[in-house]
């Protein structure tokens, strides 16, 4: 019998896959990883001039948005392919979905590919914890958590394990939702109040996060729910078409966002003048630029998630793997012996 040519080392890229994400988040410890990816995330915005930066590339549809994010710091490459299709739940499916890969610039091979849906959710949270560690008021902590879906209770937990909260109070329009994020939060050492009104869920909050996915513009947050001093992560699954606040709570906020060109588009400031000022993250992380300033002074994170929180969460994610066996070798890349005979490799491969 025929012994097929083996495939050399170079051939084998190394897979997370979702069982895998699984169990490396519970051989780290989820906050603890929450913790070390924020300081991931945190380190690249630091070096942000060093990186290719362009708008995601989005394929819109009735149904939702299927994106492809690329990102490059000259030495390492990242991409992430993510959707959202808002009404996927009421078919028993995901609202987002990922995978993403990482790869050496030098020779563009691959040098990790991993699913994201597990780790975007984690690397949402640990993003909005780290920005709200800049902004919001010092000692916050009371966090309103406005949509109780998938994010919900890694938002809350990365804000008690990065910031310091201690209560979360809980609204979602679905009275399931918030019975499911309760339940999931229980025993987490957090204090979770359910509140049947996003009024209720204001009271005594120094930070708001609004996590919804419905695609249209919504008012989720009026003007007069937000009082002074507040923290706003409005994260929700942004796009064309898709806000959460008031116009009128952005004219009363202080705008931070991470990069212009791309939440102009998808962002709440999509409601704005395409000049009304908006900061940078990475330069307040920096110090290129100020932050919160003031008591009484608002706030806002208009967040839409950027291809370099993804390069942050699979750098780290593949720091992690060396000495574990949380990851599959795939034979992903053809390797003949040599580089010019590629057809020589396939027909030597004839049973």
């Amino acid at each position: 019998m025929k012994t097929l040519p083996q495939p050399s080392d170079r051939a084998f890229v190394p897979f997370v896959s979702v069982e895998n994400m699984m169990r490396l988040v519970h051989t780290i410890g989820l906050e603890r990883m929450l913790v070390e990816m924020a300081a991931y995330i945190e380190e690249d915005f630091r070096r942000w001039p060093l990186f290719d930066k362009t708008p995601r590339v989005a394929a819109h549809s009735a149904e939702g948005v299927i994106e492809l994010m690329p990102t490059s710091d000259g030495q390492q490459y990242a991409f992430k392919y993510v959707n959202g299709h808002p009404t996927n739940t009421k078919s028993g499916l995901q609202t987002v979905t990922a995978f993403g890969l990482l790869a050496d610039v030098a020779t563009g091979y691959p040098t990790l590919l991993s699913e994201m849906t597990v780790l975007t959710a984690i690397r949402t949270a640990a993003t909005s914890a780290m920005v709200a560690r800049h902004l919001a008021p010092k000692g916050a902590r009371t966090m309103a958590m406005i949509g109780n879906g998938a994010q919900s209770e890694f938002q809350s937990l990365a804000m008690k394990a990065v910031v310091g909260i201690d209560t979360v109070r809980l609204f979602d329009i679905d009275k399931g939702a918030t019975a499911k994020a309760a339940r999931n939060l229980s025993g987490q050492g957090l204090t979770v109040i359910t509140c049947a009104t996003p009024e209720e869920a204001m009271e005594g909050a120094e930070i708001i996060t609004t996590c919804t996915a419905d695609k249209q513009y919504a008012t989720i947050l009026n003007d007069n729910m937000v009082g002074e001093g507040v923290h706003i992560n409005a994260i929700g699954g942004d796009c064309p078409g898709k806000t959460e606040l008031a116009p009128a709570i952005l004219h009363r906020s202080s705008i931070f966002v991470e990069y212009p060109p791309q939440t102009r588009v998808e962002g709440e400031i999509q409601q704005l003048d395409a000049d009304h000022p908006v900061t940078e993250l990475w330069q307040v992380i920096t110090g290129a630029a100020t932050g919160r300033t003031s008591s009484g002074q608002i706030t806002l994170f208009d967040s839409v998630g950027f291809a370099i929180e993804d390069f942050s969460a699979l750098r780290y994610v593949r720091d992690r793997l060396d000495g574990t066996e949380l990851f599959l070798q795939l034979d992903m890349l053809a390797d003949p012996d040599d580089p010019r005979d590629l057809f020589g490799m396939v027909q030597r491969a004839r049973p």
